[in-house]
């Protein structure tokens, strides 16, 4: 894999830690700027409506933009909108920069995902998104815990400083990195944005989409409210949760390492054979989460077949969207936000059933079961556009 890919991840494992950290830090910063925990509980919110709005918006604006340029603006906005966070005392002014956050991470994210897709031969897209999303499952394995750790010693505030400082080597690296001006695909021609945004009225690009979304809706449902499944159902002390984090966050980097070698080519395969699993998996955790050793055992391989599946899935919509070349991005990232700003809500209204701690798991199952009786009878028979199976 070239060395921009790795570039590009490291941003990303920057803004993966900005979008999860704030689990941790939401007391500290209620407390410190003087609102409600659930008052606090809507910056999170904010990031994920930013980023499915964002970016599509973000990607039409930077379309004819050098991607260089676009990169390293992205990356240099998100590390300012951390700097003034860290800063400022008003909630209203921290809120405003998560939004303005999420929409540089947005922007990043849907144009890396298309030029990582160009930095390689066309029949390696998966394991060049695999690279790039191993950004995202790092910062699960390391950024968060860390910027957790990080807060309770030093505040809330010093968690953006770290974030903004991240963005720095990355940015130098994209500078160095990636080619400057304009791109091949300009030269020869593309197609106008119209055309671009036209592809989203094809049935299988919707389908993959909405499959993306069902799988990663899932994933957050449970990992966003994994702390309680610890700490109430288990009975272990709180130090343990971050054990299971970084078990999920393990699982998830080898999911999609494994998953981006299979998935340009037999993504049919991934699918089938991980879907069931992850499937028997969440009821599975739910039965058996008052056994820590099997609650962490499951944990790790939950975060293993989300990671692998909706890993394969995004691959899959960039495959679909190719005739989308700078929209295509976006279409993936929409469909990964979409997941993560749902799959929590539908947690949160399972809380307050008999399911209690447990709904989420029983959430997350649900979900799956959904996507799978979409996903079956028609989705993934026929061969995807543009790639093999």
């Amino acid at each position: 894999m070239p060395l921009p890919l790795y570039l590009l991840s490291l941003a990303v494992f920057a803004m993966g830690t900005s979008e999860f950290m704030l689990a941790g830090l939401l007391p500290d910063i209620a407390s410190d700027l003087d609102v409600t925990v659930g008052t606090a509980g809507t910056l999170t919110s904010a990031f994920a409506i930013g980023m499915t709005v964002g970016a599509p918006l973000v990607a039409a604006l930077a379309r004819d933009w050098p991607r260089r340029s676009s990169l390293l603006g992205f990356v240099l906005v998100f590390a300012a909108a951390h700097a003034v966070g860290a800063l400022t005392t008003s909630f209203p002014v921290l809120f405003a920069t998560r939004v303005v956050a999420a929409l540089a991470n947005a922007g990043f994210l849907a144009v890396a995902l298309t030029a990582a897709a160009t930095l390689v031969p066309p029949d390696r897209k998966g394991r060049a998104l695999a690279v790039l999303l191993s950004g995202t499952t790092v910062a699960t394995i390391a950024g968060v815990p860390g910027g957790s750790v990080l807060g309770t010693l030093l505040g809330w505030r010093a968690t953006f400083w770290a974030v903004a400082a991240l963005c720095l080597p990355a940015a130098l690296g994209i500078l160095k990195g990636i080619p400057a001006g304009r791109d091949e695909d300009e030269a020869t021609g593309r197609p106008a944005l119209r055309a671009e945004l036209a592809q989203l009225t094809r049935p299988r690009l919707i389908l993959v989409m909405l499959l993306g979304a069902l799988v990663n809706a899932a994933t957050f449902a449970s990992f966003t409210f994994l702390a309680p499944v610890v700490t109430d159902i288990a009975g272990l002390g709180e130090w343990w949760i971050s054990v299971a984090l970084v078990l999920f966050g393990a699982g998830s980097f080898v999911g999609v390492t494994v998953a981006g070698r299979l998935s340009d080519r037999r993504p049919g395969s991934v699918i089938s054979v991980g879907g069931p699993l992850l499937l028997l998996g969440w009821p599975g955790l739910a039965l058996s989460a008052d056994e820590p050793v099997v609650l962490f055992a499951l944990v790790f391989v939950q975060g293993a077949l989300s990671f692998a599946l909706g890993g394969t899935l995004i691959t899959r919509v960039l495959y679909e969207a190719m005739e989308a070349p700078t929209m295509a991005g976006s279409y993936a990232t929409v469909a990964l936000n979409v997941g993560a700003a749902a799959g929590p809500l539908v947690a949160a209204a399972t809380l307050s059933t008999a399911a209690g701690s447990l709904g989420p798991l029983w959430a997350s199952g649900l979900l799956v079961a959904v996507a799978l009786l979409i996903a079956f009878p028609s989705a993934l028979r026929s061969k995807p556009a543009g790639a093999p199976e």
